[in-house]
C-alpha cells in the first residue's frame, strides 16, 4: 500500500535570492520521488504567476500585460513582448526540468489555471473580464484545451522515464464564479452567476483534452465552497483540497471519490512558516481521525498528502521541510495500511 506525497505547485524565491528556479526543481525532485509537481515560482514576476504561466500554454490567442493585469489582444499569430516573455520563461523552466530530471521515474504533475479561474483573471481586448462574455470564455477554454495538448506532449518528450503525467487544473475562483462574487472592472458590481451545467461543460472541454493525451486530470482548489461533486462529474480523477476549508457535504464526496479509486490529496501541512513545531505524528493522526469519521482506512482508494496550498509565501527552508513532512506523513499512513 502506498500513499502519495506531492506539492500544490508554487515555490518561494526568485533568481536574485539564491533560491532560483533550478534550485526549486532540485528540491521537488529530491523530496517528491514518486509525484513531483513541476515548480512554479511566482516571485519572478507576472510571467511566472499562475495566470501568466497558463497564458504561455494557451494556443491561438495573444495577450499583453496591462496595469490591471493580463488582457487578450486577439489571435494575430504575432504575440507581443509580454506574451513572448511568458512563453520564453516556460520554455527555460522546462529545459531545467528536462536537464535535472534525467532518470526521474515518478509521476510528473503539471499545473495550470482552470478555465473558470482563467476567465476570472484575464480581460477582453476592450476591458472587463472574459468571465462576463459567454462566447469569450468558451473560446478561452477551447484555447486552453488545445494548448494543453501540446504542453503534455512536450513534457512527455522531455521526461521519457516518468511513469505518467498528471495535469492539475487550479480553480480557486470557481466558487466565486458560481456565487456571482467576482467583481466587475468598475468594482461597483458583480458578474452574473454561472450556472453549474455551463461550469461543468467548460471543465469537461479542458479535462477531455487532458485525457485524450493520456494524462490524468486533477483539480485543485483551496477555496471554501468549491463544488467537489461538480468537479468529479466533469471528469476530474483527482481532487486536491485544504482540509480546514471542507464543508460537511465535502467529506461524503471525497469518500465517494476514494471508494471509486480516484485520488484525494489532503492539504494539511502548513504552507507558510509555522509559529511552533509541526510533527508528522500529529499530522498523521489527524488524517487517521478523518478516515475513521468516514469509515475508511489508509488502504481506501488513492490517498495523498500535501501542503495546504502553494509554498510561494514560505521561506526556502520551510518549503523544503513542508515537502519532507508531506512525504513522511504519507509513509506513516502507508505503514498503517
Amino acid at each position: 500500500m502506498s500513499v502519495l506525497a506531492t506539492a500544490i505547485g508554487s515555490m518561494p524565491g526568485d533568481e536574485t535570492t539564491g533560491a532560483g528556479y533550478r534550485e526549486a526543481v532540485k528540491v521537488v525532485l529530491d523530496q517528491l520521488p514518486d509525484l513531483a509537481a513541476v515548480p512554479e515560482q511566482p516571485g519572478r514576476g507576472p510571467a511566472a504567476t499562475m495566470t501568466g504561466r497558463t497564458l504561455a500554454v494557451v494556443a491561438g490567442l495573444d495577450v499583453d500585460l496591462q496595469p490591471a493585469g493580463w488582457r487578450l489582444t486577439g489571435g494575430s499569430g504575432s504575440p507581443g513582448l509580454d506574451h513572448r516573455r511568458t512563453r520564453s520563461l516556460l520554455g527555460q523552466d522546462l529545459d531545467a526540468l528536462e536537464e535535472l530530471g534525467q532518470g526521474y521515474a515518478g509521476v510528473v504533475k503539471l499545473q495550470v489555471a482552470g478555465p473558470w479561474t482563467l476567465a476570472a483573471t484575464v480581460e477582453k481586448p476592450r476591458g472587463d473580464l472574459v468571465l462576463g462574455d459567454h462566447g469569450a470564455r468558451r473560446d478561452l477554454a477551447e484555447a486552453l484545451a488545445e494548448g494543453l495538448r501540446d504542453h503534455v506532449r512536450d513534457v512527455r518528450r522531455r521526461m521519457p522515464a516518468a511513469a505518467s503525467l498528471v495535469v492539475q487544473l487550479d480553480e480557486p475562483a470557481l466558487a466565486s464564479v458560481l456565487a456571482a462574487a467576482v467583481p466587475t472592472a468598475s468594482g461597483f458590481g458583480r458578474h452574473r452567476a454561472v450556472h453549474p451545467p455551463e461550469a461543468s461543460a467548460l471543465l469537461e472541454t479542458v479535462i477531455g483534452a487532458v485525457v485524450a493525451e493520456g494524462a490524468e486530470p486533477w483539480v485543485h482548489s483551496c477555496s471554501a465552497g468549491t463544488p467537489l461533486a461538480l468537479l468529479r462529474g466533469a471528469g476530474a480523477r483527482g481532487l486536491l483540497v485544504d482540509v480546514d476549508r471542507l464543508a460537511a457535504a465535502d467529506h461524503d464526496v471525497l469518500a465517494e471519490a476514494l471508494e471509486a479509486g480516484d485520488v484525494v490529496v489532503l492539504g494539511l501541512v502548513p504552507s507558510t512558516d509555522p509559529q511552533g513545531a509541526v510533527s508528522d505524528t500529529a499530522l498523521t493522526q489527524r488524517i487517521v481521525r478523518w478516515l475513521d469519521m468516514l469509515g475508511l482506512d489508509p488502504t481506501s482508494g488513492r490517498l495523498g498528502v500535501s501542503p495546504t496550498c502553494g509554498l510561494a509565501g514560505a521561506s526556502y527552508d520551510w518549503s523544503r521541510r513542508a515537502l519532507a513532512l508531506s512525504r513522511t506523513v504519507a509513509d506513516n499512513l502507508a505503514n498503517l495500511g
